[in-house]
């Protein structure tokens, strides 16, 4: 049983190299009589001491942090086996980082210009055990899931075709015709196209564009091709 179960309070480390910020949060968090900030830090090394040494139900992280950041210290939790759940905080929209903070270990991610509105539900909700996010960085992880799901559905299919399938397919999108390709490939051009087919049947792509942006996706091609 956590402290916050037991006691009603939950307990905070807050960790933010700027000492004004800090002091901000830590008012916003002081008017929360269930919530009770038992230490801070500027850095993250500092911070995974005091979580280690006080055992807070919550570490909320500043992103951005010299020494270690608040991504770094998640993952020293997670590998030490901690119970501490972390609320990641950001000056900036950085949802390109999202899904990497969650599957790191974080708990909740919250933007810092969100924080005097949303900063206290967000520390209770991770402290009952569920993930925080904000409206439009769930969208923004829907969307990231999305398209790692494609990604690796795509992945899937390319491995699973042949060598000279794949052949076909990145010669194809670097924009080479069927007399190239069979040139290159020592069949003739006949054949090319009957690659070509299969490749277009199992993968679903009509035009060569299909084949750029798949091969492009998939890291087997330069922007620049």
């Amino acid at each position: 049983m956590s402290t916050a179960e037991r006691t009603g309070i939950i307990r905070i480390v807050l960790a933010d190299d700027h000492l004004v910020v800090r002091a901000g949060l830590k008012a916003l968090l002081g008017g929360s009589p269930d919530i009770q900030v038992v230490g801070e830090a500027s850095n993250g090394r500092d911070a995974l001491v005091l979580i280690e040494q006080l055992k807070p139900d919550v570490a909320v992280l500043d992103l951005d942090m010299p020494q270690m950041d608040g991504a770094q210290v998640t993952k020293a939790l997670v590998a030490a086996r901690s119970p501490v759940r972390v609320l990641i905080l950001t000056m900036h929209d950085e949802d390109e980082y999202l899904v990497a903070l969650l599957e790191s270990g974080a708990a909740g991610y919250l933007v810092k210009n969100a924080a005097d509105r949303e900063l206290a539900d967000a520390v209770r909700a991770v402290a009952a055990g569920d993930t925080y996010v904000q409206p439009s960085a769930a969208r923004a992880l829907a969307r990231q899931l999305t398209q790692r799901t494609q990604r690796s559905d795509e992945r899937q299919q390319y491995e699973a075709l042949s060598e000279r399938e794949r052949d076909v397919l990145a010669l194809v999108a670097g924009g080479y015709s069927a007399s190239e390709i069979g040139e290159k490939l020592f069949i003739s051009p006949k054949t090319v196209e009957t690659y070509k087919q299969r490749v277009s049947e199992k993968l679903g792509l009509s035009h060569r564009s299909d084949y750029v942006q798949l091969c492009l996706r998939l890291g087997l091609l330069q922007a620049d091709s």
